[in-house]
């Protein structure tokens, strides 16, 4: 077997690849949901930090579910806090599955990834950090099934 003359130009030239993807990328996180159980009172927090305020940008709730979530949706409250502690609420529906049980997300065994536009075209008038509080909206005090959640926000080109 030869062995590669050069492994760190290689490696090198494979983050460039990857990363290069990803440019449009402001800010993306995780938080995993402990045990895969989500009390309805627990708040899913991110903190974004802003330093363009004419850059317009879409916003994304990321969503890891296990195939035995038993809803095929997920309504969330999503709350926006900017740095002068302005806050918007709103309420988002992410359906995860088709009406026969065929989940939409990617993933193999038993944990799907799915990625939801929940807005488009939003600037952020204030530089500073802000704050993304997300919680769960379903009627189920400890709703079992969702493994991690997710925001991301990405610039338009």
């Amino acid at each position: 077997m030869k062995k590669c003359k050069y492994p760190l130009i290689f490696f090198i030239f494979i983050f460039l690849i990857f990363s290069a993807c990803d440019r449009n990328r402001v800010f993306e996180d995780y938080v995993a949901i402990s045990g895969s159980h989500w009390h309805q009172d627990s708040l899913v927090q991110f903190t974004v930090p802003v330093s363009d305020t004419l850059q317009q940008h879409n916003l994304y709730v990321n969503i890891r579910n296990k195939t035995n979530y038993s809803y095929s949706n997920l309504w969330l409250f999503i709350e926006i806090v900017q740095p002068d502690g302005k806050a918007v609420k709103d309420t988002f529906e992410v359906a995860l599955a088709d009406p026969s049980g065929k989940w939409f997300g990617n993933g193999f065994g038993g944990l799907k990834s799915l990625q939801k536009v929940f807005r488009r075209n939003v600037y952020f008038p204030v530089s500073g950090d802000y704050k993304i509080n997300i919680q769960q909206g379903m009627r189920d005090e400890n709703l079992e099934g969702i493994s991690d959640i997710g925001f991301r926000v990405e610039k338009i080109q």
